[in-house]
């Protein structure tokens, strides 16, 4: 089904349905929600039978998933596809998704513990290096004083390591699994082994774990405001700069479409 919609009315009417409208970013699907509707639909997910994928597109997702296939399938058949960068929510807008907005990973995070929280959902935390996922569960109970970290794990991607990780998680009796593995290995784990964590929930949140746990400094608000987070970033870590690369590429790629209103 194509989900690609081109004027704002095909969105609102697609929203009547309580479905997001999707776009279509150089090829790669990326649905159109607020950050509270982000939520809102991913705590129906945990009502609704199977297990549903959430993934967070940014920039490089985006250049990755050009010359990966699989991985360009993955985020097509992912249940909820958000738009985690300024670029990202840039290009939807010049489509004519005029109420696209950015949903952050570690944002999406956040308010789900919230909502996880207020609902008696456990959530369980896994990747990142030794130590930080157990920091950032610390801090996240803190904050959250009524939320439920069934457990954490460093864990790795590595198939050998899987199936100890899924019988864990689903020891655990978590519904909400957060995946800090980095893309694309965070999505794939997620795609091939959810199933057997037992979790009705899993997103992969990249570096979430080390910026909630205080290891990594997230730009302030001011620069958040301004769409510059990737500038902070890149200045606090500037082995990033090849990553960063990217962009150039992405914004002619976009530039060359023809803006759609």
């Amino acid at each position: 089904m194509d989900r690609v919609h081109s004027d704002q009315s095909d969105q609102l009417a697609n929203k009547s349905t309580g479905e997001p409208a999707s776009a279509e970013v150089l090829g790669v699907r990326v649905d159109c929600l607020t950050m509270a509707e982000a939520v809102d639909c991913c705590m129906r997910f945990l009502k609704t039978a199977g297990h549903h994928q959430v993934v967070t597109v940014n920039p490089e997702f985006v250049m990755l998933a050009q010359h990966d296939a699989p991985f360009r399938s993955a985020i097509r058949n992912a249940s909820l596809v958000v738009p985690d960068g300024a670029g990202i929510v840039w290009a939807m807008r010049r489509q004519g998704f005029v109420d696209a907005e950015r949903v952050t990973g570690i944002d999406l995070m956040q308010a789900l513990c919230v909502r996880a929280a207020q609902e008696q959902v456990p959530v369980f935390l896994l990747g990142a290096a030794p130590g930080i996922a157990v920091k950032a569960a610390a801090i996240l109970q803190q904050e959250i004083p009524d939320l439920t970290v069934a457990g954490t794990a460093v864990g790795s991607p590595d198939p050998k390591h899987a199936a100890g990780l899924c019988a864990q998680i689903r020891e655990s009796g978590a519904g909400i699994l957060f995946v800090a593995f980095g893309c694309p290995a965070q999505d794939f784990w997620i795609q091939q082994y959810q199933e057997e964590t037992g979790a009705r929930l899993a997103i992969g949140v990249g570096g979430s774990f080390d910026y909630i746990s205080g290891a990594v400094t997230r730009a302030p608000l001011w620069v958040r405001g301004m769409n510059l987070e990737w500038c902070y970033r890149l200045f606090r870590q500037p082995w990033r700069w090849r990553r960063q690369l990217t962009l150039i590429p992405y914004v002619w790629k976009i530039l060359r479409e023809k803006p759609r209103h």
